[in-house]
């Protein structure tokens, strides 16, 4: 059969080799069949190698058009192409011998059918005895139908003292046919059921190279033809101007591609040695189709020798012609049969260097997507490295200019969040190359995040106001959710404070730790108290019930006198306090200094000193004021009787 010609001119990356045309293949298949070897032993051609080396190919035609994945370069539609035309021509070749094959096939089965000795085998021996015993058969029914016809004739005319002679030899007559024709019949049914299976035996290789073709219905089906005559124009497009796909430009995405290439490197190894496998059986197939023609050749020489010796003798010169023209004939079907299969090593060959120039093609782009690779694994490195690099200078900086340690405490905790931010960043246009995707599944999974975590996130955002500005500071003294304690660490998303109990009028640790989630500050009805900024000092007062009609200016001027004295120990102290606050806030604030109040309660006239106390003092504070108060009535007769009751201090603002 014609071979279709290929491409001659490729516009990208053009492989090296091109298809033999077809007058090249038929030339060089007649070179192989006439350039025989040395002398060998005669191989008969056998059935089941045929059946395999078309198993073979047709294996192999399913691979090269379904195991290689391309990696997606340019030149891959070429190669793939061609590899997928060639695997369609050596299938057709290997048909195409195969059933040029089979009449060799079935004279090699009947030689075989006969002894050594001459004698016919023992199947072709059951054969001819039964046809013989069937003709015998059919000479003794028609003898003895020829007698039954004579019979009856004669009883036509008989005498009746003759008649019973005649019906009972008529009888014996009709019984002797009736044996005959089952005995007939049975050797015809079993003639025909023995001829049938020889005939069934001798389609046998030919119907199994049938079924096999039509395990390939693209190649041998109806509509194979069509498509074979409008595949090239049809794929002449896709081949020319389809673009390579894009590579990803993500660090995944280049791997991902790099191990795409590989895998198609390896699946391109297995087909190329697929493909010296079949080309293997191809050539062992070959060989003794090579034995038959050489030995042809070779009686034909011996024919060519007995004619020059037979001379001018026209009679057997005569005998020689049909002996040259069988040799004819067995020459010309041996072409038939190893023409193709000639071809089909040329085809197969073909397909293995265009196999191995794919594979050449893919490894020297892969080359280039890993250096690609290692390119951007090393510049995700350098720019981690140079974060951290930032990381490290920004500590530094941090503890060497920024001596306030919650300030210090501020930017170091800026410094972790920037940083995680700027990693994240680089890892993230490092392995990631679909933005468009990326921005999709990062809406999605920050709603689920904003769902699922919303104490945390809450936490962490309440956490920046508590660093703020106006915000707590370890150390400080605070009230929340009615629990008050001093602040011992402030996490990203919890509060802990030493719980402080009241004990009188003083606050004492009670050895346990409050823990608060700092989403509890935007909660509402949620009370928090806190002291000023810069200050840590509360209000105390000292209260005396007075006499009715008594000297209450004298009692006010001798008690504000004595809390003045004690107050005047710390007064400094608590005015820089002061100063502080005014210069943090923009709010006027009145010096704190003893204030005395004259009131009426229930229980009658009580004056009361209000005066600042510090924090961590108070207990002794209030016990020097409580002495200087008791010296003072108790030293003054006057005193003593305009107070009604003994002075207690109270708190007016819990701490």
């Amino acid at each position: 059969m014609p071979i279709p010609t290929r491409r001659q001119s490729r516009p990208i990356h053009t492989p090296t080799h091109t298809l033999v045309s077809t007058g090249r293949i038929i030339f060089a298949g007649l070179i192989l069949c006439l350039a025989l070897a040395t002398a060998a032993d005669d191989q008969p051609i056998n059935s089941d190698a045929i059946i395999h080396h078309l198993s073979a190919v047709i294996s192999w035609y399913r691979d090269c058009t379904t195991k290689v994945q391309p990696p997606g370069f340019a030149s891959d539609a070429i190669y793939q192409g061609d590899a997928r035309n060639l695997a369609e021509q050596a299938i057709r070749l290997a048909f195409d011998s195969a059933r040029a094959a089979v009449p060799f096939v079935n004279a090699q089965g009947q030689q075989t059918s006969t002894d050594n000795n001459g004698q016919p085998a023992q199947g072709a021996t059951q054969s001819q005895n039964l046809a013989q015993f069937k003709a015998k058969t059919s000479a003794q029914l028609a003898d003895l139908q020829a007698q039954l016809d004579s019979v009856n004739k004669q009883l036509a005319t008989a005498p009746p003292r003759a008649r019973a002679a005649l019906q009972n030899k008529r009888d014996n007559l009709q019984g002797q046919i009736e044996l005959n024709s089952a005995i007939l019949d049975s050797v015809g049914k079993m003639l025909n059921f023995i001829e049938s299976g020889n005939e069934t035996s001798g389609e046998g290789l030919q119907g199994n190279i049938d079924q096999l073709a039509r395990s390939v219905p693209e190649v041998f089906g109806p509509t194979s033809h069509q498509k074979t005559e409008t595949k090239p124009a049809a794929q002449a497009a896709p081949t020319t101007n389809q673009p390579a796909s894009p590579r990803s430009s993500g660090l995944i995405g280049e791997a991902g591609a790099l191990y795409t290439e590989m895998r198609s490197i390896r699946d391109i190894d297995q087909l190329a040695n697929e493909t010296q496998n079949v080309r293997d059986i191809a050539d062992s197939l070959r060989q003794p189709l090579r034995d038959a023609m050489k030995a042809t050749i070779q009686q034909s020489k011996d024919l060519e020798n007995q004619a020059q010796a037979a001379g001018s003798n026209s009679a057997q010169t005569a005998n020689l012609k049909p002996q040259y023209d069988a040799l004819a004939a067995k020459f010309k079907s041996l072409a038939a049969a190893l023409i193709p299969l000639s071809q089909e090593v040329l085809v197969l060959d073909e397909s293995r260097t265009n196999l191995l120039e794919w594979r050449r093609s893919i490894t020297r782009q892969s080359g280039s997507a890993l250096r690609g690779l290692l390119l951007h694994v090393g510049t995700i490195v350098v720019a981690l490295g140079l974060v951290l690099v930032l990381s490290e200078v920004w500590r530094r900086a941090t503890f060497r200019y920024i001596q306030d340690v919650r300030r210090r405490r501020q930017f170091l905790t800026l410094r972790r969040f920037v940083v995680g931010f700027l990693m994240g960043i680089v890892i993230i246009l490092g392995f990631v190359s679909e933005f468009s995707s990326l921005a999709t599944f990062a809406g999605f999974v920050t709603a689920g995040i904003a769902v699922g975590l919303q104490a945390v996130l809450l936490s962490i955002a309440a956490y920046f106001f508590l660093i703020g500005r106006y915000g707590i500071r370890v150390g400080e003294r605070v009230s929340v959710a009615g629990v008050t304690g001093d602040v011992i660490d402030i996490g990203l998303v919890r509060l802990y404070l030493m719980e402080l109990a009241a004990s009188g009028g003083d606050l004492y640790p009670t050895g346990r730790i409050a823990v608060f989630s700092n989403s509890v500050f935007f909660q509402a009805g949620m009370p928090f108290y806190k002291q000023i900024p810069g200050t840590d000092y509360t209000w105390h007062e000292v209260a005396v019930p007075i006499v009715a009609g008594s000297n209450y200016k004298s009692v006010q001027e001798k008690i504000l006198k004595a809390v003045n004295s004690v107050y005047d120990s710390y007064r400094k102290d608590i005015e820089r306090q002061h100063t502080d606050v005014e210069r943090r806030i923009d709010i006027y604030m009145q010096a704190p200094t003893p204030e005395p109040q004259l009131r009426f309660t229930d229980k009658g006239l009580e004056f009361r000193v209000r005066y600042p106390v510090e924090l961590r003092k108070a207990s002794s504070i209030d016990d020097e004021v409580t002495q200087k108060v008791l010296d003072v009535i108790n030293g003054e007769q006057e005193l003593r009787a305009a107070v009604s009751g003994p002075p207690t201090i109270r708190t007016p603002v819990h701490a």
